[in-house]
């Protein structure tokens, strides 16, 4: 007869006592990802550096793909530091602006996770979309926010792309200081509220649009 101890079962998901944060998986796995890119680097790996069941990783991110996500977003929100950007003069925003991306390709660790293949760029595609077009309607406000957020962040998408995530020789060539000089006018014009037209003022009074069609909602 076996009278020996029955094993102690252990469980899944967040264990008891001190739970590690998210802050801390999304530590070691950035770690992991700039020492062995994102194809050599697994759940296991992360879940052992971060001292974790693996299944508390796939409960707080749901694959290697959304935890890779989390580290480039992480690394995004940290260098762009959008309150902080949106929050200081409004005459150098343009300046801030483009520093804050260039600022951001400035870091080395950064650069290499954004070599890491397509991974890399549907972040950055998602973090512009979601979160700076997001937050800079909502800080511009009135009637045309969307247009003038979407002129903003797609120069600053340009910048991206032309410098660093598929470089043209000219752009990438450029220093910091010679890309704020260049496109500081144009992300100026692009945050400058756009008047309304005479044509569409005058429609307006008279409860039509002014190019045909239906009548105007007041």
């Amino acid at each position: 007869m076996n009278n020996a101890a029955p094993a102690p079962v252990r469980t899944r998901g967040r264990p008891r006592g001190n739970p590690p944060t998210r802050e801390s998986i999304v530590s070691a796995a950035r770690a992991l990802f700039l020492e062995r890119g994102y194809r050599r680097t697994t759940l296991r790996a992360v879940a052992e550096a971060a001292g974790v069941d693996p299944a508390l990783i796939a409960y707080h991110f749901g694959s290697k793909k959304g935890l890779f996500a989390d580290v480039m977003q992480f690394q995004c929100a940290n260098a762009l530091a959008v309150d902080d950007v949106l929050g200081g003069d409004p005459a150098t925003l343009p300046d801030r602006l483009i520093d804050a991306v260039t600022d951001l390709w400035e870091d080395a660790d950064f650069r290499q996770l954004t070599a890491q293949g397509e991974e890399a760029a549907e972040v950055i595609r998602e973090y512009l979309e979601h979160e700076l077009l997001a937050r800079l309607v909502e800080f511009l406000g009135g009637r045309d926010a969307t247009a003038r957020a979407t002129a903003v962040v797609t120069i600053l998408g340009g910048i991206i792309y032309t410098r660093y995530l598929n470089p043209l020789p000219t752009p990438a060539t450029l220093t910091p200081s010679e890309t704020r000089r260049i496109l500081t006018p144009a992300l100026r014009a692009a945050l400058t509220p756009r008047p309304r037209t005479v044509a569409a003022t005058s429609a307006g009074r008279r409860g039509r649009p002014a190019f045909g069609g239906g009548s105007v909602q007041p």
